[in-house]
Formats: structure tokens, C-alpha cells, sequence
């Protein structure tokens, strides 16, 4: 899973305000296009989780997924999985948010494995439309 897609979007936020809708996980639902459900499974010390359930519907299969979380404060935040799913084998990503000036970049990046044999580029694809799709919904809910 070396190959990772990312891709970065400007919010008019500063990165507590962003951070803090990335961190509320099982709200995802209510903005990230394609995520069905979130359970929070254990929380660190800090609040946030450290392991969650997803439940996601990506266009031409569907599944649920155990993930673990590492935060790095409001800087960035970091997933792998820990329990495969039906047609999911492999996932890793992040956000990364930079803020100067009042406005944050913030930078996602996904690699994914699945079980059914892909070529490279049809897998990025759908990597890069998770990402913007991802991205855009943020934007919106906190701009918003």
C-alpha cells in the first residue's frame, strides 16, 4: 500500500474549528458524502477516538471497517485499519491542516486496498473522488 492519493483544499477557518468537526467522527454522516454510519469504539485521552467503526457506501460496494486513530493536536490526524472488511483489506490516511492567515489548508491523503484486483489507476480514481468528495463536505459544513 505504498501508493498514497492526496489533495488539499483551502477552508475559511482556523484549524481548532476544523480539527474539531474532523474529530466529531459520527457526524460524518451528516457531511461527508458516502459514509453511512460511525461508532466510536474507545476514546483516548484526550477525547478523541482512538478506534471506530465506518460504515461506508462507495458507489460500487459497501462496507464496514474498524479503524485506529493517532492525533497529532489540531496538526493533524492520522488512520490505519484494524479490521478488515468484506471487500476492504487495506486503508491508511490522514488530514494535515496548515493555518495562516485565518484560512486553513488542509490536506487529505488515502491509500486503499480491496479485495477485488484493481489497476493502479482506477484505484486512484476512486481514492481521488473519496478525497474531493471528502473535502468539499468539510468545506461546506464549516463555511457553512
Amino acid at each position: 500500500m505504498a501508493d498514497r492519493t492526496s489533495s488539499t483544499i483551502t477552508v475559511e477557518a482556523g484549524k481548532a474549528e476544523i480539527m474539531a468537526v474532523i474529530a466529531d467522527l459520527e457526524r460524518y454522516p451528516s457531511w461527508a458524502s458516502g459514509i453511512r454510519e460511525f461508532t466510536v469504539q474507545e476514546t483516548g485521552p484526550d477525547g478523541r477516538a482512538a478506534r471506530g467503526r465506518l460504515t461506508f457506501d462507495g458507489g460500487p460496494f459497501s462496507d464496514t471497517v474498524g479503524l485506529a486513530y493517532e492525533w497529532d493536536g489540531d496538526d493533524a490526524v492520522r488512520w490505519e485499519l484494524v479490521e478488515k472488511g468484506a471487500v476492504v483489506t487495506g486503508l491508511r490516511g490522514s488530514y494535515s491542516l496548515a493555518e495562516s492567515g485565518g484560512r486553513t489548508e488542509v490536506t487529505y491523503e488515502l491509500a486503499v486496498d480491496v479485495r477485488v484486483p484493481m489497476i493502479g489507476m482506477v484505484k486512484r480514481k476512486g481514492e481521488k473522488r473519496i478525497i474531493d468528495s471528502a473535502l468539499k463536505g468539510l468545506k461546506r459544513h464549516v463555511e457553512g
